[in-house]
């Protein structure tokens, strides 16, 4: 993009949102539904597009990034007129009679940096939010999805006012110039290096950000569990896109005395799912790029293979893997694999594995299998992560009820559902007064007095809860309406 000028497109940005172009309720609407009248009118060419960036089956592209957004902006469409309503508080005794709420209010310009594993969704589900909250909005697709960023930033500007939504295309160039220019809230999903670039360049303006940045999600298998389930529901969930998925199980910890039958388990499930050879099921897909083709084939130098371990360059494929007898100092165990390589090591025993979880940074997502609810419980309770998922994978991404992000060095902040319109909105505290009643305002004003000190912390000073009959609200409430209709009578004017 030899003429890309980042200022020139902040600032049409601005300029919409400063005229309040996409501010009001009515406008929103109209943008959500023309969002999912584009989605539903080339469900087939964003599907098509996504093939051609990863392979990427139909069934995966409808399930996990059309519907997914479809059934997103439908909730927004049925709740959105309530969301945006002010929420009453509640008030101390001396603010009895006014009014005290919280506005939802749009930040402003927001930028959104989308991700290249799931190229739909992770660049038009944070986008369904932004515009809910009536934000204007700038799209940086990911350039390794290139097809899919193609087509966003050709359907896009027809469906939905392009002074109100914009997309650019490009790499790190373009990407760069736009970290240089003041944003309301950035929200980027990717890796923890660029990350850093990115909440280093929002600092810069003092501009919150929301990052989406994954990590090692450990997997442990106790003893006490289904293993063919296990291994059926962590095989799912882990060479999905090719194991290119965030919150994807990406090693797992189980006692030595199971590990051979999750290991035949795993297998067995493989063969099920994606035939005798994988390459050539329809229902597998491709690494993204070659640089990350040789990053996961280097990964599998120097381990000990039990099943797989098949690479083709020239396919960008490579064979679900999984690799057994793994230690917690090899290089499959130091950064996330985001690929279809699985690591098992063993532990002693549940507090092992606690121990050894703890010793790293807080994962995105921690896959607990067992049948014992202490032991869940006990697990949940001990180890510190983002989010959290017993006896299954994946499932928490499709809740939108459910706040989807990070903690430590796997993210901060979340969006999904209504969490995405409340990280795209500020929440305006306000509080409008009456004109009369003020006699009973004298309390505050000076000149001061012990009797006013004194009904002003009667009023003001909050105390412990007491029981019985001491504790019900009415006589407090009624006090107060003696003070605020009385007060003249009290010397204070």
């Amino acid at each position: 993009m030899a003429d890309f000028d980042a200022k020139s497109i902040v600032d049409r940005s601005r300029a919409a949102f400063n005229a309040g172009k996409c501010k009001s309720l009515a406008t929103r609407l109209e943008h959500l539904k023309n969002l999912y009248r584009m989605i539903d009118e080339h469900e087939k060419d964003f599907c098509d597009a996504m093939k051609r960036d990863l392979n990427k089956p139909y069934t995966e592209c409808m399930g996990y990034e059309i519907t997914l957004a479809k059934n997103e902006i439908i909730g927004y469409l049925e709740n959105l007129s309530q969301w945006v309503k002010p929420e009453r508080v509640k008030k101390p005794l001396f603010m009895l009679g006014q009014d005290a709420y919280i506005r939802r209010e749009p930040l402003g310009v927001v930028l959104i940096i989308g991700a290249w594993n799931y190229p739909f969704q992770l660049t038009i589900h944070p986008l369904i939010g932004a515009i809910a909250a009536g934000n204007t909005v700038i799209i940086k697709p990911s350039e390794l999805a290139e097809e899919t960023a193609k087509i966003l930033a050709d359907l896009l500007p027809k469906y939905l006012d392009s002074d109100c939504v914009q997309v650019v295309n490009g790499a790190v160039k373009e990407t760069t110039a736009l970290l240089e220019q003041k944003f309301d809230h950035i929200l980027y999903t990717g890796n923890s290096v660029v990350g850093k670039i990115v909440m280093a360049a929002a600092a810069k303006h003092l501009t919150p950000v929301t990052l989406e940045l994954g990590g090692k999600s450990p997997v442990f298998v106790d003893k006490n569990c289904d293993i063919s389930t296990a291994a059926r529901r962590i095989t799912w969930g882990k060479f999905v896109n090719s194991g290119q998925t965030c919150i994807a199980p990406d090693y797992i910890l189980c006692e030595e005395e199971v590990k051979d039958q999750l290991v035949q388990a795993i297998k067995d499930t493989l063969k099920e799912f994606y035939g005798e050879d994988p390459q050539k099921s329809n229902d597998y897909g491709r690494i993204i790029n070659e640089r990350h083709f040789k990053r996961l084939e280097d990964l599998l130098q120097g381990v000990n293979v039990a099943a797989g371990g098949k690479t083709v360059i020239d396919d960008k494929y490579i064979e679900p893997t999984i690799v057994t007898d793994v230690k917690g100092d090899e290089a499959v165990m130091q950064h996330e694999i985001f690929g279809p390589i699985l690591p098992i090591m063993i532990v002693k025993d549940a507090d092992d594995a606690i121990r050894y979880i703890n010793s790293r940074n807080p994962p995105l997502m921690l896959h607990v299998f067992t049948k014992s609810k202490s032991m869940m419980k006990k697990v949940q309770d001990e180890v510190h992560s983002a989010m959290f998922i017993g006896n299954d994978s994946l499932l928490v991404g499709g809740v939108d009820t459910l706040p989807f992000g990070g903690v430590g060095t796997s993210g901060m902040g979340a969006y999904h559902g209504k969490h995405t319109f409340e990280t795209f909105s500020h929440r305006r505290a306000c509080v409008v007064a009456k004109l009369g009643m003020e006699a009973a305002n004298q309390i505050r004003y000076p000149p001061y007095s012990e009797k006013k000190y004194s009904w002003a912390q009667w009023l003001m000073a909050k105390k412990p809860k007491r029981e019985g009959i001491l504790g019900f609200w009415p006589f407090t409430l009624l006090a107060m309406i003696f003070a605020a209709f009385f007060a003249r009578y009290l010397g204070f004017v």
